[in-house]
């Protein structure tokens, strides 16, 4: 029987249905809460989303999901989401550079955590983290048992709310925490390399190059799915494809499908003064991840197994479509 203590506890029959709050409903939560709505199980569960802008009530409101308006860098306008949800799907960023918080510190997940702590906890709760967590590996497979060694603010800030996470688990919660490398697909905004190829950026050379990791946005939904009900408490996962690939050969295969010029190949020395900082970031840290406890804890089968799968569709399609003008 239902315990008074859990969000589904002392209800009538027809209020127990699961409720899903969605905190960060970018891209990512509207693959979920799409999944839910046209997926097996159809219409059992009520999807919340978070949103501290009123102008997209009415669009994730056309979407099935039931918007509520707060906004994480307020934590007086969260008090609402006590009690209001049976499971959580935390998406949204720490704050950036300069937003008057510590540099380590992600006041965001804190506030979030705090908040589902004055009522009746929910279920269980899924963080989206980063691999950038790891740092530097050397290139080293690394499984969620590597201690994290984050090498840039924004991946401390990170560390910090995974840690806030734990603690929220501590209190009851089942928590999981996907660390998620690069995001990518066709129908996602920026989603694939193209733009980067046509701007002809370069890449690093064979000999000085770094390896690369990635997870297709409808895997990865499905991923953040499985981990609300599958997920071991205080569990990592590396939300990870099986694609083993240095970052150079990645660009190069995406050229060949898009049928685009590969990229010029640069020693890292040159590279220091032609790629911007946030490039020069990603190719400082190189690591594979082990995506074992995603394929055998979850149960996660990948619908696009390597970018290669990934890509290669919509890479097919787009050749054979008219060229304007033509």
């Amino acid at each position: 029987m239902p315990s008074i203590q859990s969000p589904l506890g002392a209800l009538p029959a027809r209020f127990r249905r699961e409720r899903l709050l969605i905190v960060g409903c970018g891209d990512v939560g509207q693959r979920v809460a799409r999944d839910l709505q046209h997926g097996p199980g159809a219409g059992r569960m009520q999807v919340l989303a978070l949103t501290s802008s009123p102008a997209r009530v009415g669009g994730l409101r056309a979407q099935g999901m039931r918007p509520l308006v707060g906004n994480l860098d307020d934590a007086a306008t969260l008090r609402r989401l006590a009690g209001v949800a049976t499971r959580v799907l935390h998406l949204a960023p720490p704050p950036g550079e300069g937003a008057g918080t510590a540099w380590w510190h992600d006041p965001r997940t804190v506030a979030l955590a705090r908040a589902l702590r004055l009522r009746s906890l929910p279920v269980s709760l899924v963080y989206a983290s980063t691999s950038g967590v790891y740092g530097d590996c050397q290139g080293a497979l690394v499984p969620e048992t590597r201690p994290v060694a984050p090498g840039t603010p924004r991946a401390q800030r990170r560390v910090n709310a995974e840690r806030a996470v734990r603690h929220l688990g501590r209190a009851g919660v089942r928590t999981s925490v996907l660390r998620i490398p690069g995001i990518y697909a066709p129908d996602r905004e920026g989603g694939t390399p193209e733009a980067r190829l046509r701007r002809g950026t370069p890449v690093l050379r064979a000999e000085d190059d770094v390896f690369t990791n990635h997870i297709h946005a409808d895997d990865l939904a499905r991923a953040c799915w499985l981990a609300l009900w599958r997920g071991r408490p205080q569990r990592t996962y590396n939300a990870s494809d099986c694609t083993q690939l240095k970052m150079g050969d990645y660009f190069d295969l995406a050229a060949d499908l898009f049928g685009l010029p590969r990229p010029p190949r640069l020693p890292r020395t040159a590279a220091q003064d032609q790629l911007p900082l946030m490039l020069l970031s990603f190719i400082s840290e190189s690591r594979r991840l082990s995506n074992q406890r995603l394929l055998q804890e979850l149960g996660l089968r990948l619908r696009y197994p390597t970018v290669n799968e990934g890509l290669a569709g919509p890479a097919r399609l787009e050749k054979t479509l008219p060229q304007q003008g033509a």
